[in-house]
């Protein structure tokens, strides 16, 4: 079999020295049926080796039970036919702007800050994790005719921590579990990450997205031998929600990845496609400068990432300026772009005539009510994705005095008596109004996504603090949890009550069909709705917001059909008309 190694000065495959031209695509970020074309986008850039992370909440969401932890090896299988290497970055924590990082709620809810660390309840979660994961891997290593040429020890650690021992654990665990393939960390250019974030004897690579004779420089203080590699180049960047839309020059990208390859070293893009947040996975970020320990900023559904291929697959002028730079690595010439997937044959668009209220929608897809002292967190009520319906009465005769929601992550709309009174946020959690008894107080709390990077990755959702009315707690709270994977099951979907007509702009569930002639890849714009999610087939595209910067949001061809398609909208504050497909 051939061998993959890290020699003194550069990797080599069987003695002779390459060097590795990759670029991230995750699995979990398109759709499927589109991964033969993704990848074959890739071998057209110039690339040789693909990269992915493995989310662990999407594949173990509630203890010992896995979901399709199979799409790993056969997305490494379809690397392969695609002619790629690939590095497989497993984690346990990935970042990758995704929830949580990818570390599960139920993890994170248990342990709390021991996550990432020596702490025996945690690493008791990852090894019987790692147990299933690296079945997919180990069977696919490059040493046994599989793609895998390399594996990772945790992600970014020396950003986080500095628990050696608990690196040490997850190099012998790899190990132990069969991976022979090299393995690697990768940090940032700083000594403090590097220190904290590598392991004797194991590769050590950086992250950055410009600068990179000054970063390798830093990289070789800490280690004098051993390839040189970007593990991420960060040619784009993501969106937060209310933010602008990031940009990064072509040319100046390009400038960058040259400076790169004329160093000696190897790289991967991050990312080279970056695809999308379905399902409400996207993550958040805490602001704050250097420290992450600010404001919220939740990340938008797209992770299109101002990558060389644009969310749809498409290439962009950053791909062709890519691919001018790395022709001359390759071993021939590259090949041609394969065929771009059938888009949308003409646009449509319909009223949803069918509308239920969000309380119909909780009593048939919702968790058990339960009733407690003070408001359960998400994690309590086991909630990943989703939202959080609380109610109380506020005890009277009493004054009006303010309400107020101490520890609110991430937004509550509340109403006084059925009436919407305003929309609470963590930096605004007082009433505008000040609030009487005797009145019932309902607060529908949604998870604008964990953060994923920093200090507080791991932070609970929900009313974490409690809830005041002036400066008495109020006790007695009833609360239910609706999941977003509980509309995985169409039939109990289309079970929710409903009435024939729909809710006149208020929240709740809003159904009905799009009838196409030729379907293809689409963009789905909702013109007059608020903050929500849509479901298309059963297919969940993922939250919508008028707050911008995205406005629309990416359609995947395969899952539109010719004739009806079943449409659900979800909205969670003030409803438009219609939704328009193009």
């Amino acid at each position: 079999m051939a061998e993959f190694r890290v020699g003194e000065d550069d990797f080599e495959l069987d003695g002779r020295p390459v060097r590795l031209l990759s670029g991230a695509l995750h699995y979990f970020r398109v759709h499927e049926a589109q991964w033969g074309h993704r990848l074959a986008m890739l071998r057209a850039m110039g690339l040789n080796c693909v990269e992915t992370y493995v989310p662990w909440n999407l594949h173990e969401p509630h203890p010992g039970e896995y979901h399709d932890v199979q799409a790993l090896g056969r997305f490494l299988d379809a690397a392969a036919e695609a002619g790629l290497w690939a590095i497989v970055r497993p984690g346990p924590y990935i970042c990758a702007e995704w929830e949580n990082g990818g570390l599960p709620h139920w993890v994170t809810g248990a342990v709390g800050a021991r996550a990432r660390t020596r702490d025996e309840e945690y690493l008791e979660y990852v090894d019987r994790w790692f147990d299933r994961l690296l079945e997919e891997v180990v069977p696919r290593q490059h040493d046994r005719g599989g793609p895998v040429i390399m594996v990772q020890v945790e992600n970014e650690y020396g950003s986080y921590g500095s628990d050696a021992l608990y690196l040490r654990h997850l190099t012998d665990l790899l190990h132990a579990a069969g991976v022979t393939v090299p393995l690697f960390t990768s940090d940032g250019p700083e000594d403090h990450m590097l220190t904290g974030g590598s392991v004797p004897g194991v590769l050590a690579t950086a992250n950055f997205g410009s600068g990179a004779r000054a970063a390798f420089e830093t990289l070789r203080g800490h280690r004098p031998k051993g390839p040189l590699m970007c593990m991420e180049f960060w040619c784009g960047w993501f969106d937060h929600w209310g933010a602008e839309h990031v940009v990064r020059d072509a040319a100046d990208a390009a400038r960058a990845l040259r400076e790169i390859l004329e160093c000696g070293a190897s790289v991967n893009l991050y990312m080279a496609h970056g695809g999308t947040n379905f399902a409400g996975w996207a993550g958040a970020n805490r602001g704050g400068g250097a420290l992450h320990d600010g404001v919220l900023e939740p990340d938008v559904t797209s992770y299109d990432y101002d990558a060389p291929i644009d969310e749809y697959g498409r290439p962009t002028p950053k791909f062709w300026a890519f691919r001018e730079v790395l022709a001359p690595y390759a071993d021939g010439p590259l090949p041609d772009l394969p065929p771009q997937p059938p888009a949308l044959g003409a646009p449509v668009a319909a009223e949803l005539g069918e509308w239920s209220p969000l309380s119909a929608v909780m009593e048939s897809l919702g968790g058990p009510v339960v009733e407690r002292a003070v408001p359960p967190t998400f994690e309590e009520l086991d909630i990943d994705r989703g939202l959080v319906g609380y109610a109380l009465t506020v005890p009277g005769p009493r004054r009006p005095l303010p309400l107020s929601v101490r520890g609110l992550r991430d937004l509550a709309v509340v109403y006084v008596d059925g009436t919407r009174t305003g929309v609470l946020t963590e930096d605004a959690p007082t009433l505008p109004e000040p609030v009487a008894g005797h009145t019932r107080v309902e607060l529908w709390v949604e998870s604008l996504g964990r953060v994923n990077y920093g200090p507080r990755t791991g932070e609970t959702k929900g009313i974490t603090g409690g809830i005041l009315h002036e400066r008495q707690y109020l006790h007695g709270v009833r609360a239910q949890g609706l999941r977003l994977d509980a509309f995985d099951v169409a039939s109990a979907v289309r079970g929710v009550p409903a009435t024939g007509a729909a809710g006149a702009g208020r929240p709740g569930l809003y159904r009905g069909t799009l009838d196409l002639r030729s379907p293809g890849d689409a963009s789905l714009e909702l013109p007059g709705w608020t903050r929500g999610f849509v479901w298309l087939n059963g297919f969940n595209l993922g939250r919508y917001w008028t707050v911008g910067p995205q406005a629309s949001l990416y359609v995947p061809g395969p899952v539109l059909r010719e004739g009806a398609n079943e449409v659900w909208v979800l909205e969670l504050e003030a409803a438009g008309g219609e939704v328009a497909l193009g």
